[in-house]
């Protein structure tokens, strides 16, 4: 986003990875003994201490290691750049595929390791030990745990040299049933979705495989078993993305290829109408879009900074303030400047919205660079450009399939009244008489049931996705394709 968000563990999405990361080799003696093994701790984050476990193995002169971060529903992500200095007792270690490069920082002494945790500009300090901490999970009551009454499928498939992963789940028996495609919204997300220690998708699909509907679900590219770049593709790209999927499911034996449609949310919102016009009617028999963008995405940012700024209790001059900024911002990234030219005015601009901050006013130095390098890199990809300039409006009015779209009165990240009232009248112009709209007053981003709708609240909610919206996906489909 054009807007600076600082990356914190507590907010950001952390991917499953399926691969383990093998650190540097560095010279070693027998008082690795003192670094190898379990150790647990927590990273002093304002307000509440995250508990998080590291392990770390050496293994002929090469460290490898894993980290679990219980409130966020987080095992076994692997750590990377692992560095052990047994003279000086400095150790160092990142954790892989992160955004913000999150990496601990310290020394060992006294049986602990202590020192300095960094995520992007964000400075924490840190202890780890060899006593167990208590922990509280947080409560994920809707998760479904198995054994289930359903199939699981593990499946591949390739769009071009990009080959995605995902699992689909089937209603037992041995006819054909109808079938949905989950699409992610923006970010590199695993197939559940997982983000601040709920998995979405997997409670979606669980919900609508019991009532019969088969269900696909995958990993964004670059993330688990996918392959390519999320960051350096575009929402075009992950549209063709999914009519992969939608082939693929066509083509399976237990898919009645009649049935298949696509739910999306937020991005994703977007990116089932620009699949759908771009195959031959017939071929996706419906869409669920949940929170989708009904404007252009720098409009989307505009007023997503003022309604996060104020479910957070932003002061209204640092909000104005930062909004000034941030137009400036897209201004420049949607110019067509030349690059090295727009990278060098981006970066000024990420430099004052940083000293406007009060979160990130006193960064300098190193940590400063740190930050407005991964800024102006984010701001600059494929990914956010095509976002900014991209208008949903047109592929919405081309919709011919019976549409339901749904929306949350309190989500600060795509706001209702200015994305639900554009996609009204999109959807109006289309002709399409079977078209459903309804907004849940007191539901985010990710439909749950919710305070003041800010992010920073997603991972204390226990509720992942509210019962009375996936009854509503689930009758909804059924009535129209269920036999």
């Amino acid at each position: 986003m054009a807007t600076i968000r600082i990356p914190r563990i507590l907010e950001t999405a952390l991917p499953v990875a399926v691969a383990s990361a093998l650190a540097v080799v560095t010279p070693l003696t027998a008082q690795t003994a003192d670094v190898a093994g379990h150790w647990e701790g927590s990273i002093e984050a304002p307000g509440q201490p995250l508990v998080v476990m590291v392990d770390l193995e050496e293994t002929d002169s090469t460290w490898s290691g894993t980290i679990d971060i219980p409130a966020q529903g987080a095992n076994g992500l692997p750590l990377s750049d692992i560095s052990v200095d047994i003279d000086n007792g400095a150790i160092r270690f990142t954790i892989n595929g992160v955004p913000g490069e999150p990496t601990f920082e310290g020394t060992l002494a006294g049986g602990e390791i202590t020192g300095e945790f960094s995520q992007g500009p964000a400075r924490l300090p840190f202890r780890l030990g060899r006593d167990a901490v208590e922990v509280d999970a947080p409560s994920r009551p809707q998760e479904p745990k198995p054994p289930f009454p359903y199939d699981e499928e593990e499946v591949e498939y390739e769009n071009g040299d990009v080959r995605i992963a995902g699992t689909l789940t089937l209603p037992p028996g041995e006819d054909q049933v109808p079938a949905a495609l989950l699409i992610s919204g923006s970010g590199a997300l695993n197939r559940d979705l997982e983000l601040a220690g709920h998995k979405p998708f997997l409670v979606l699909a669980d919900h609508l495989t019991r009532l019969g509907i088969a269900v696909l679900r995958v990993d964004d590219r670059g993330i688990g078993g996918s392959t390519g770049s999320t960051w350096q593709s575009t929402s075009r790209d992950k549209a063709n993305d999914v009519l992969t999927g939608v082939r693929f499911l066509r083509g399976h034996d237990r898919i009645d290829p009649e049935r298949v449609g696509l739910i999306g949310i937020s991005e994703g919102g977007l990116v089932a109408p620009l699949a759908l016009n771009r195959v031959e009617p017939g071929t996706i028999a419906y869409a669920v879009l949940l929170a989708g963008p009904g404007v252009p995405g720098g409009d989307l940012l505009r007023q997503q900074l003022r309604r996060i700024a104020a479910a957070n209790g932003a002061p209204a001059q640092m909000t104005e303030e930062l909004a000034a900024l941030q137009d400036r911002a897209l201004e420049i990234i949607g110019s067509g400047m030349p690059p090295q030219e727009a990278e060098a005015a981006l970066r000024e601009i990420v430099i004052e919205q940083l000293a406007a901050s009060p979160e990130t006013a006193q960064l300098s130095g190193e940590p400063l660079e740190t930050a407005v390098s991964a800024a102006v890199e984010s701001n600059l990809s494929p990914w956010f450009r095509f976002f900014i300039r991209y208008d949903p409006r047109p592929a919405l009015g081309g919709l011919a399939v019976p549409t339901l779209a749904l929306f949350g009165g309190k989500d600060t990240q795509v706001d209702a009244d200015q994305n639900q009232s554009a996609m009204e009248a999109a959807l109006a112009a289309s002709g399409n008489q079977d078209v459903t709209i309804r907004r849940f007053a007191d539901m985010n981003h990710l439909f749950q049931t919710a305070g003041t709708g800010s992010p920073t609240e997603y991972a204390r909610i226990e509720e992942t996705m509210a019962p009375e919206v996936l009854d509503l996906i689930g009758g909804w489909i059924v009535e129209r394709f269920a036999d």
